[in-house]
């Protein structure tokens, strides 16, 4: 027999589901003890994981996984077979023009990484002309994982900064590349985690160091030719909970140096030519107020929810940078997302019932909106890259759940888009074969969430449906296109989108109904649109399949607890389901800047006790479960390891059925999984095997 404290899969992981020791471990706060015995599973020395009987535990995981879907092979193949078909392998982006060249990306036959490309505008359009500035595929070669950062080609276009990780702990490498040579200069910037912007007449990089925490609370300057140790920084962060960045205004006269959490930021100016000069702060922060900066002329143009959740965009003097005067009113029906500002106009972005809106309007008359129109009752759309200053043209982007990507030039002074590009599907794709709606279905509490839902037209209703949901940091799930996704749909499947609270759909409001003490609303919404569905016909009680991911993944969490018997199928991807854990730990990278969001459960009683309430991990008890996919990355930075681990490990202690229940941790991945186009493809068909296996189709 094997002893109390080993796994018993590291016995017989073929045939036996991995069963992690159970160590007891307890913390308390606010007089609360809370018990965890599995809270062995984080190495002490993380971000290093070494220790053998985690690593063996893992390993045991990742074998009973393997031994699990040996049997869907074939399925997985077959999934993997037609999604890639459905990709154009040789493909290339329309190129756009910066400055003197025309830039473009490209992938090639069978690659899993893009090239970049550009040739001058007066040069010859036969190919002797183009000049491959970056090579993705030669960089990834021998690599496991690869995974490109930041990219900025330099103003006089002879230099370009670029930076890479290649194990997906998201600390980046930064580089400098001669293009007139092909060689790298020796300057080397180990532990970014930035944006690279050049200043100073191309003789210098602005980037920010990731800290021991994963933390970019810096703003550095590095002087081609020189040593690291006499980069100097130029904004240092002494909140623990902000992140600072750094990005060149639109004229390229200015580095803005922006320091934020999730719900305050602060912005500072410094000239891009002279980058040493005595930063301008815009306006001290202010709890609650968050807002972004560029300038045209002398004049700053500042989009802020100080006045209006849904965002202002006014004007102030170079000379007084915090007196703001109003140039747009914020209002309930128009949430401003963004703004551009180019030589003769301006653009702004937003959402109106939830759907994106662009409007080009003047300087000279404010009051003049020309809004861009699109052909569908339900799209995703916004600008593309748009890189110099005077523009007449503007570049766009367009889908929707039945249209592909659509690129456009938008001509500025006939109101005209021009279509340069329709994303191709090589194997065919008809359109008309399918059927898209946006539907709305009341809550619990009587608010009517969004649903955008997509069908083949001779699917037989009630059929098996997939729910997608996300729900937090006021992150949108636009109604797009996606090749992968018609593997469900021409199986049968609907596949709808949840907007619930928590995202910002519907603007800010929406993004404040489903956080800190509202955070319950994300999980109560997801489960009566489901509901929903069932009462409108579209599917039925256990033959609805679901996944997300990350604080997505803390949505399944939740909803298997709430409602298991719903589902049919279950995809958590790096799951954020040890709530209550992680935002008691200030020593991990992202807890103190999540506060905002969640509730600080160190020092606010309540808060604990409302994470403690919902928190996934916390809430696993004795049940039945639906079959479970769960993901993991050894290297992530973001959601740890160790909280799908530990969460698996209780699931498979408490729950009282025989579903299928797996773990797979990528060894050599981060956050998002395997790299390259095909290699995180095929992790999709293993994610839509399970589907179809576990729900008998």
């Amino acid at each position: 027999m094997p002893d109390s404290t080993m796994n018993d899969a590291a016995v017989n992981p073929a045939k036996t589901p991995p069963r992690a020791a159970k160590k007891p471990s307890s913390v308390t706060h606010h007089g609360i003890t809370v018990a965890d015995d599995y809270a062995w599973l984080r190495d002490p020395k993380y971000p290093m994981v070494d220790d053998p009987e985690i690593l063996a535990h893992l390993e045991a995981e990742n074998a009973w996984f393997e031994a699990a879907i040996a049997g869907q092979k074939d399925r997985i193949d077959a999934l993997f077979t037609e999604m890639r078909a459905r990709i154009k392998e040789a493909d290339t982006s329309v190129p756009q023009k910066d400055g003197d060249y025309l830039y473009w990306i490209e992938f090639e036959d069978g690659a899993e990484y893009k090239k970049w490309w550009r040739r001058p505008v007066a040069g010859a359009d036969d190919g002797t002309a183009d000049e491959l500035i970056l090579d993705e595929v030669a960089l990834a070669e021998g690599k496991d994982y690869f995974r490109l950062g930041a990219i900025s080609v330099s103003n006089d276009g002879t230099k370009l900064a670029y930076s890479i990780d290649d194990n997906g702990s998201e600390r980046f490498t930064a580089r400098v590349k001669d293009l007139a040579s092909g060689e790298h200069l020796p300057d080397v910037i180990p532990g970014t985690l930035s944006s690279l912007v050049w200043a100073a007449g191309d003789t210098c990089l602005v980037y920010s160091l990731a800290n021991e925490q994963w933390r970019t609370d810096n703003a550095r300057l590095h002087r081609l030719g020189t040593p690291l140790a006499d980069d100097v920084e130029l904004y240092h962060e002494d909140d623990e909970g902000f992140r600072v960045g750094t990005t060149l205004s639109a004229n390229e006269k200015w580095l803005i140096v922006s320091a934020s959490d999730h719900e305050t930021s602060e912005v500072r100016l410094i000239p891009a030519a002279d980058p040493l000069a005595e930063p301008l702060l815009v306006k001290p922060r202010a709890k609650g107020v968050e807002y972004e900066v560029d300038e045209r002329e002398g004049v700053l143009y500042v989009l802020a929810n100080d006045t209006h959740e849904n965002f202002r965009l006014a004007t102030a003097p170079l000379e007084a940078p915090g007196e703001w005067t109003t140039l747009i009113e914020g209002t309930d029906a128009f949430y401003l997302t963004g703004f551009d500002l180019f030589r003769d106009f301006f653009v702004v972005e937003g959402r109106q019932a939830g759907l994106d809106t662009i409007e080009v309007r003047y300087y000279d008359d404010p009051d003049r909106v020309e809004p861009i129109a699109f052909p569908e009752e339900s799209y995703s759309a916004g600008l593309g890259d748009n890189p110099e200053w005077a523009m007449d043209r503007l570049r766009v982007g367009y889908q929707s759940m039945v249209s592909p990507a659509t690129t456009y030039d938008y001509h500025v002074a006939e109101r005209r888009l021009e279509v340069l590009k329709v994303q191709e599907v090589p194997s065919g794709y008809d359109p008309d074969l399918y059927a898209t709606e946006r539907l709305h279905i009341a809550a619990r509490d009587g608010t009517a969430i969004p649903v955008s839902i997509m069908y083949r037209k001779d699917r037989a209703s009630p059929g098996p449906l997939h729910l997608y949901g996300y729900g937090a940091y006021g992150i949108a799930i636009p109604p797009g296109f996606s090749t992968t996704r018609l593997s469900l749909v021409d199986r049968g499947f609907a596949y709808a989108i949840a907007h619930i609270r928590g995202g910002d759909d519907l603007g800010r409001a929406w993004y404040k109904g489903g956080k800190l003490e509202r955070r319950v609303n994300t999980f109560t919404d997801f489960v009566d649109v489901a509901k929903g569905l069932v009462a409108r016909g579209y599917t039925e009680r256990g033959r609805i399949s679901i996944s997300g991911g990350s604080a997505g993944g803390e949505l399944m969490g939740a909803v298997v607890n709430s409602d298991p018997d719903l589902w049919g199928a279950v995809v958590a991807h790096v799951p954020f389901v040890d709530v209550l854990a992680t935002m008691l730990d200030a020593s991990l990278p992202l807890t103190p800047g999540e506060w905002p969001e969640w509730g600080n459960p160190i020092e606010d009683r309540a808060a604990f006790e409302l994470i403690r309430s919902y928190s996934p991990y916390d809430n696993v008890r004795e049940q039945a479960y639906p079959p479970m996919l769960v993901t993991a990355g050894l290297n992530d930075p973001r959601v740890t390891y160790w909280e799908p681990a530990k969460w698996v490990a209780r699931l498979r202690e408490k729950k009282t059925d025989d579903n299928v229940l797996l773990l797979k941790t990528n060894m050599g991945a981060g956050h998002g999984g395997k790299s390259g186009r095909f290699e995180s493809l095929r992790e999709t068909a293993e994610e839509y095997g399970f589907i179809l296996w576990q729900m008998g189709l």
